[in-house]
This record gives structure tokens, C-alpha cells and sequence, in this order.
């Protein structure tokens, strides 16, 4: 019965361990995303889509 109880706790910590570590890489990640806005240049396309010309090709 002890043996059945041991593993169980090692895998709650693994897991919790392995969850910790996802945490955190999700949290560098968003840090770094909101850097990269933060600090690149203003945004200077046109609003919307602009329209296809033709080339002549059609």
C-alpha cells in the first residue's frame, strides 16, 4: 500500500514542478511579446485592404 502512495506524491510534484516551468515560459514570452510592441515603430499602413489593380495580364 506504501508504494502505491509514494509515487503518486513524486508525480504531484513533477507535475507541479512541470507546470511551474510552463508558467514561467508563458509569462517570458508575453513579456517579450509586449517588449517587441512596445518598442517597435508606429504602424503606418493605410486602414483596411487596399483594392487589386489589374496588370493587364487578366
Amino acid at each position: 500500500m506504501d508504494d502505491k502512495t509514494i509515487p503518486a506524491k513524486k508525480s504531484s510534484a513533477s507535475r507541479k514542478d512541470r507546470l511551474a516551468e510552463q508558467l514561467r515560459a508563458n509569462l517570458q514570452k508575453r513579456k517579450a511579446q509586449s517588449r517587441s510592441r512596445r518598442t517597435g515603430a508606429a504602424d503606418e499602413r493605410p486602414e483596411g485592404l487596399q483594392a487589386s489593380g489589374k496588370t493587364g495580364k487578366d
